[in-house]
């Protein structure tokens, strides 16, 4: 007679896991990507007029990611890379942040919508556009780093 084995719970069945690697490799491309993506703004923003004074903007930008890279970003990347390397070997794909940093996420797009809408002129907007984006591709090397390793 065949014996049954035990079925594992439907949460468990269908849950899109993956090894930690490619959650590092997620998380990695997420924070490269978003950090593409706003500097795509400031070279709109900047490249449709272009002026000397431009180059200083995006000198002080990014002077601004370094601190943002430094004092922010890469913590915040050391954490998620120390919570990840605790999980079990296959966790879902979608934990490759905590599930409240998903509601900051959503806070940060409402942000930036609202500034691109607002009158501030897009020159200075660039600077934090330039300090964010290039703070987040930066950090993003920490993940990209940690999957090699893992891999």
């Amino acid at each position: 007679m065949r014996e049954r084995t035990k079925k594992r719970p439907f949460k468990e069945r269908y849950k899109p896991s993956a090894p930690k690697y490619i959650l590092l490799w997620i998380a990695g491309f997420m924070w490269f990507g978003v950090g593409i993506f706003l500097n795509t703004y400031v070279y709109a923003w900047l490249s449709s007029d272009f002026r000397i004074f431009n180059i200083a903007i995006i000198l002080f930008g990014v002077l601004l990611s370094l601190g943002i890279h430094y004092f922010g970003f890469s913590k915040i990347a050391q954490k998620n890379l120390i919570r990840i390397s605790m999980m079990s070997n296959h966790p879902c794909i979608f934990s490759f942040m905590k599930w409240q940093n998903y509601f900051l996420v959503i806070f940060m797009i409402g942000l930036g919508f609202t500034l691109r809408l607002s009158p501030m002129p897009k020159t200075y907007l660039s600077i934090i556009y330039t300090g964010i984006g290039v703070g987040l591709v930066l950090s993003s090397f920490r993940y990209f780093k940690a999957a090699i390793k893992e891999m």
